[in-house]
């Protein structure tokens, strides 16, 4: 698929996120994001890969019976375009908890070139240079932290169990005790994922939801259709996750992009019925030396 014919829905009339080639892949990145000096994020899109079938073209997991020497090339390819060593690649253990792992160089590679030895992460933060955070996504929502005073990341995938166990509060915490991160000096980006117009779920949902967030939130969050189901707003919730946590309003980014109305980019669980690869949010802290050269 050539660069020209790609046509994305968006939801809004700015491009909040804009659009990466190289070498035929594509990805996105956050303006605000990218203004920081010394780091690197982007999030895959399905273009630009090797792998084939469901899984074509960009998969980045090895666990939904995909070849892992095409996976293993589609890190390679998404990291070469970004601009990271894919050898430096740290991957999450999600099973849509709000834990979240400090990590250093020791654990380059884990989940990607050797085996985790931990589990149920479902976020990561570093402060230590060229160590790549790795998060995935087939609809959940990516967020991304930089701390751009004390030089720290945090990158942490939420679902609807994670953004009501509000792992987002719970990575600025663990950035804040780490690091010394204030939460008004971060920089916060909600990526893509499944937006509130195809993001139909029932009231047991509904009512965790309503337990978390204060009455007056609920409208925003949230409305019931006719058939008893409602459509629910992650973008929003995990917006007002980080507020709460102290994160500044002019400090997040929100997608415009969402994975279940772009189905032939990105990837996504509800729009294929679950016959999909995965999507993968990165997010760095580049050493001193490739900060001043880029």
């Amino acid at each position: 698929m050539e660069e020209k014919r790609i046509e994305l829905v968006r939801k809004g009339t700015e491009n909040a996120m804009q659009e990466n080639w190289k070498n035929g892949v594509l990805y996105f990145t956050f303006p605000g994001l990218s203004a920081q000096e010394g780091f690197c994020h982007g999030f895959s899109s399905r273009i630009g890969g090797v792998s084939e079938g469901e899984f074509s073209q960009m998969n980045l997991s090895f666990t939904r019976g995909d070849d892992a020497d095409r996976v293993k090339e589609n890190y390679r390819r998404i990291a070469e375009a970004i601009g990271f060593d894919d050898n430096k690649i740290v991957c999450s253990d999600q099973t849509h908890t709000n834990h979240v792992r400090e990590v250093t160089t020791s654990d380059c590679g884990k989940g990607y070139l050797r085996k985790k030895d931990y589990t149920d992460v479902d976020g990561l933060i570093t402060n230590v240079p060229n160590v790549i955070l790795a998060t995935f996504y087939a609809d959940c929502v990516p967020l991304y932290f930089v701390d751009p005073v004390h030089r720290a990341v945090g990158l942490s995938h939420s679902g609807w169990r994670g953004t009501v166990s509000d792992i987002a509060g719970v990575t600025v915490e663990a950035m804040s005790q780490r690091y010394g991160t204030a939460p008004a000096d971060i920089r916060a980006a909600i990526g893509p994922s499944i937006c509130q117009d195809c993001y139909e779920v029932s009231e047991d949902v509904i009512d965790q939801f309503k337990e978390r967030y204060e009455s007056e939130l609920w409208q925003t969050l949230f409305y019931r259709k006719e058939n008893g189901k409602y459509q629910l707003n992650l973008w929003e919730a995990c917006r007002q996750n980080m507020l709460q946590a102290g994160i500044l309003p002019s400090h997040i980014e929100v997608t415009d992009l969402c994975t279940c109305c772009n189905p032939q980019i990105l990837f996504s669980h509800r729009a294929s019925h679950g016959k999909r690869g995965n999507l993968a949010a990165f997010l760095g802290i580049r050493d001193e030396t490739n900060s001043r050269s880029r």
